[in-house]
């Protein structure tokens, strides 16, 4: 059953679509302060279909999620109450705590370390401006942290470049339909 090799082509057709650096900015701004899909989701497969490109798309992706970071913070900063719900919502508060915390010990080391990691980036902007977090070391860990991040998407997809698309044409069902197989695995153990 070819599901995945199907979607990766039609995914691969997107990436190559004249507006696909709007869609690739849009989702790499709010997913830095509401949205729940990482912008890397994006940024991967327009690399692989324009590797000529991925510099643009990775400071692309990189201003639009700092900018879309200092929404969070904002939205931290006046309007925790208004995002509490649907922290509480996504079940994000337990994160959100954490984060709290750690902007308490750590501040800048805390967002650089969310802005790389795939730890959900958009509960660290949104505790950084509860918290107070000075904007400065904010917006330097913002820009260190996902900048790297994005930068090294994109350097391993050019230098993959069309044979790792190859690859992953031949590959992406075995892997969609083992990433299928371990979440229900998951699913079972945990239930």
């Amino acid at each position: 059953m070819q599901l995945f090799s199907r979607l990766y082509a039609r995914v691969m057709i997107w990436a190559r679509h004249k507006h696909a650096a709007f869609w690739l900015a849009l989702v790499s701004f709010s997913e830095s302060s509401f949205f729940i899909v990482p912008p890397d989701v994006m940024l991967a497969p327009m690399t692989l279909a324009r590797p000529d490109k991925a510099w643009f798309y990775a400071g692309l992706t990189t201003v639009m999620s700092v900018l879309g970071g200092l929404l969070g913070y904002l939205i931290g900063l006046f309007a925790f109450h208004l995002a509490e719900p649907w922290l509480i919502s996504l079940d994000y508060m337990h994160a959100y705590q954490q984060a709290s915390a750690w902007f308490d010990e750590w501040g800048f080391w805390a967002i650089f370390v969310a802005g790389f990691t795939p730890i959900p980036y958009k509960i660290f902007t949104i505790a950084a401006g509860a918290a107070n977090m000075m904007l400065l070391p904010f917006v330097i860990g913002s820009i260190i942290g996902r900048g790297m991040r994005f930068f090294l998407v994109a350097g391993l997809m050019r230098w993959g470049g069309p044979q790792l698309e190859a690859s992953l044409h031949i590959w992406v069902d075995r892997l969609g339909w083992l990433t299928v197989l371990i979440l229900i695995i998951g699913y079972l153990l945990l239930a």
